[in-house]
């Protein structure tokens, strides 16, 4: 399973004051891929997104994940983590990852493949990068 990334670090704008407007609502993975191969079991899970908060449900309404997220929109390329607090992963794990929002598409690419990979630098999901890259379609704001 593939996730997204959660995780507090220093001079980051906290999602609640940086864009809550911008990724506040409903998304629906429409693109997945993990460490370069293409990871179609992802299409379809939804990720929410309220407030600092943030919900990953299976494409059948299964809770998978949900804790708290931040963002910094000013790092380049802008920054996303996710702290996981409730469901599989429950407080163990946080992804960091990177972000673009381009009006009703959001892509994340994030380490949840490989959490000893540390934060990726670039859109480019390649073998043994322990990346998972998703693209997500906005489905309800």
């Amino acid at each position: 399973m593939a996730a997204l990334i959660v995780l507090t670090f220093a001079g980051a704008i906290p999602a609640a004051e940086a864009a809550p407007v911008d990724l506040e609502g409903i998304w629906t993975a429409s693109r997945a891929e993990r460490e370069g191969e293409r990871a179609d079991e992802l299409v379809g899970h939804r990720l929410a997104f309220s407030g600092d908060r943030f919900r990953i449900d299976s494409p059948d309404g299964k809770a998978l994940y949900a804790g708290t997220f931040e963002i910094n929109p000013s790092s380049e390329p802008a920054s996303i983590d996710f702290e996981h607090s409730r469901g599989v992963l429950d407080g163990r794990v946080v992804w960091k990852g990177i972000y673009q929002l381009n009006r009703e598409t959001l892509t994340i690419f994030d380490n949840a493949a490989d959490l000893e990979k540390g934060r990726p630098t670039a859109f480019e999901a390649k073998a043994r990068s322990g990346s998972v890259l998703l693209t997500f379609r906005r489905a309800m704001p």
